[in-house]
């Protein structure tokens, strides 16, 4: 068993740096750790990265670092079967893939994170999510003290959403992520800016792996800040999803705010009546608060949908910061902008929610 760090500084474990403290850090790099008292304890919070949460106080309890590391594969139909530990960072498992060609993540390179964090966001980025290439989900549940394997069904996928983050939110850890990948390359390049920025580079956009990979990054270098020179936690709001209807009426009265219908279910939504995503970047900057700032917690200047940490900011600073931008964008366009990092505040909430609902794995041993 690991040592248990006293009174430890989580500033360093959260990507927008605001100042926190843990009673107790435990970092988990073997299986058999889960079965600690700590790990099962009502008041123990499980981090990868840190690179969706946001400390907001003290935590006053038990925070665990997931760092259990291992990739693995083998064949699967057409294409490969890739297993890999939780606590493998994204960015760099990406990069693995693509060098022995496999595929069906490359749009998702260079977001931060874990990668046991990924399926619980259902991170996505220039016109691909991560749920269309998940094969399972391999999670210790803490409330009945066993495995469970979940499929690609079981998930729940949404937009920016999954049912980790719902129905099984804090009582599953996630220990591996199982991957179903292609070995034959086909581009996913319909993503306007992507779709710009490879016509512009080549003149078209069928492009080999890397090409797209490289061109995905300078895109992101571009618009979004480096969280080693200026924190932050990536896109903060979600872009509303909204009906047929809002979305006419909004259109009508802003013909330029960026839109997308969506063809497929989203989380618990059945497919019917079509839906729309809408850029809340661009709502934000539309209602004057691009460059904004409370203390030193502000809206990057290039990206409205991205909140950075200057280098002193204050859990207050943040907190007033994002109810302004809430405030403005409601009276705007009648929406209320949700957090898409986790906000943490130990002076609220507790981090383990007995389950309210079953989960649906397939369960098993380990």
């Amino acid at each position: 068993m690991a040592a248990i760090s006293r009174h430890a500084d989580l500033t360093s474990y959260s990507s927008f740096k605001l100042p926190a403290h843990a009673t107790r850090l435990l970092k988990l790099t073997t299986l058999d750790q889960l079965q600690s008292e700590w790990v099962s304890r009502a008041d123990t919070l499980i981090l990868g990265e840190g690179s969706n949460t946001v400390f907001l106080s003290d935590w006053p309890g038990t925070v665990v670092i997931n760092q259990l590391k291992g990739v693995w594969h083998e064949p699967l139909g057409d294409g490969v079967l890739v297993r890999v530990a939780a606590g493998e960072s994204w960015h760099p498992f990406v990069k693995y893939c693509l060098d022995r060609g496999w595929y069906g993540l490359e749009n998702l390179i260079m977001i931060p994170g874990s990668v046991g964090a990924a399926p619980m966001q259902n991170i996505g980025a220039y016109g691909v999510e991560l749920d269309t290439c998940v094969h399972t989900v391999t999670a210790w549940d803490r409330y009945e003290q066993t495995w469970c394997e979940f499929d690609r069904a079981a998930c729940a996928f949404g937009y920016r959403d999954s049912f980790f983050k719902r129905g099984g939110k804090d009582r599953y850890i996630i220990t591996e992520v199982a991957f179903h990948l292609r070995t034959t390359f086909h581009p996913q390049t319909h993503y306007p800016s992507l779709n710009n920025a490879l016509t512009e580079r080549l003149g078209h956009t069928d492009c080999d792996p890397k090409t797209l990979a490289a061109t995905i990054m300078r895109l992101r270098r571009h618009r979004l800040p480096d969280p080693g020179r200026l924190a932050n936690a990536g896109s903060f709001f979600q872009n509303p999803i909204v009906s047929s209807d809002t979305h006419h009426a909004l259109k009508a009265q802003w013909p330029e705010l960026p839109s997308w219908r969506l063809d497929h279910a989203m989380g618990d939504n059945a497919i019917g009546a079509p839906q729309f995503k809408l850029s809340a970047a661009w709502m934000i900057e539309t209602a004057g608060l691009k460059g904004a700032r409370v203390g030193d917690a502000g809206v990057y200047r290039h990206h409205a949908l991205v909140l950075v940490n200057f280098g002193h900011a204050t859990a207050e600073d943040l907190r007033q910061l994002i109810a302004e931008i809430k405030r403005a964008v409601k009276d705007c366009f009648g929406l209320t902008l949700a957090p898409e990092p986790r906000l943490v505040d130990g002076n609220t909430a507790s981090a383990f929610d007995a389950p309210a609902s079953a989960a649906e794995p397939r369960s098993g041993s380990s």
